[in-house]
């Protein structure tokens, strides 16, 4: 619980600091303000509590604080879809925290899913989870991932690809930046949602232990909605590649989303892709014969 307090405290206290008075359409009273950003009695009064309740709250306890408090809450401080969906998931954590027994995400892909993702052959596609884990792909994916995948542990991992080869990551994400922005915010979304995970807490302490920029953006507190959208490569076989991703949530396997990556017909992405396709089919042959001959 103390863990989660923490959480709470500095999530909102990092809200509260960003937010300059005449943003909030406030008053600036005095020439010398020691707090960065709005104070806590500027927030209540916002969001219309009173200042000893935001300071509870502020402090990490939110148990008590309902639907209506949390939205206005969200409303005064500004948030936006992801920031306000992970101050509910805070909330529903202070309610029902006690001690390590919600559902682990998923760590296994159905042989059924498996077989979608197989019968998906002119479009990279793969299954993960909320910690960046690739837990299934086809061959196209794997092929589009072929840096992430040359690290021998299993499940890859993008964001330990992102943070911990950072140049081989610079090299195949284009906007390697924004992407390294987006890994840990959606972790510390993800940590929201699960924060007894302990495959998570593992991860975001390697991380944090081997990367000064992972300390730095997780930090930050900031969050992220995983979402559908466009992802700049370059592989280091075919080129470039502006690819479109489609996120899809697989409701009946909680905690898993499918990602599939397309071009418009008539591009050089899609040629390159095609491209990728053919060289896939090169690299599978060997590998399909070892299994038939040591199966």
């Amino acid at each position: 619980m103390d863990q989660l307090r923490t959480e709470i405290r500095e999530f909102l206290s990092s809200r509260r600091a960003r937010i300059a008075p005449e943003q909030a359409g406030l008053p600036a009273y005095g020439g010398n303000r020691r707090v960065k950003g709005l104070r806590r009695e500027e927030v209540a009064l916002l969001a219309g509590v009173s200042v000893d309740y935001y300071v509870r709250m502020e402090r990490g306890s939110l148990a008590g604080a309902s639907d209506g408090v949390l939205d206005a809450l969200a409303s005064a401080l500004q948030f936006d879809e992801a920031e306000r969906d992970h101050l509910f998931h805070l909330a529903r954590q202070s309610r029902t925290d006690s001690g390590p027994r919600r559902r682990r995400p998923a760590v296994t892909v159905r042989s059924t899913l498996q077989r979608v993702l197989d019968a998906i052959s002119d479009a990279p596609a793969w299954i993960g989870n909320g910690r960046y884990d690739m837990l299934a792909t086809n061959q196209l994916a794997r092929a589009l991932f072929s840096p992430v995948l040359a690290d021998p542990r299993r499940p890859s991992n993008t964001a330990r690809f992102v943070y911990l080869n950072p140049e081989a990551a610079r090299d195949f994400f284009v906007d390697y930046d924004q992407v390294a922005r987006d890994a840990a915010a959606k972790l510390r979304m993800e940590a929201g949602r699960n924060p007894h995970d302990e495959e998570l807490i593992a991860l975001v302490g390697e991380l944090s232990t081997c990367s000064e920029l992972f300390r730095q953006r997780w930090a930050s507190q900031d969050v992220r909605l995983h979402r559908s959208g466009r992802k700049r490569m370059h592989h280091p076989i075919v080129g470039r590649l502006d690819l479109d991703v489609e996120y899809l949530e697989m409701p009946a396997e909680p905690g898993l989303h499918l990602n599939i990556y397309t071009a418009p017909a008539g591009t050089p992405t899609a040629d390159n892709l095609a491209l990728l396709a053919s060289w896939a089919a090169t690299q599978q042959t060997p590998a399909t014969e070892f299994e038939a001959h040591n199966g």
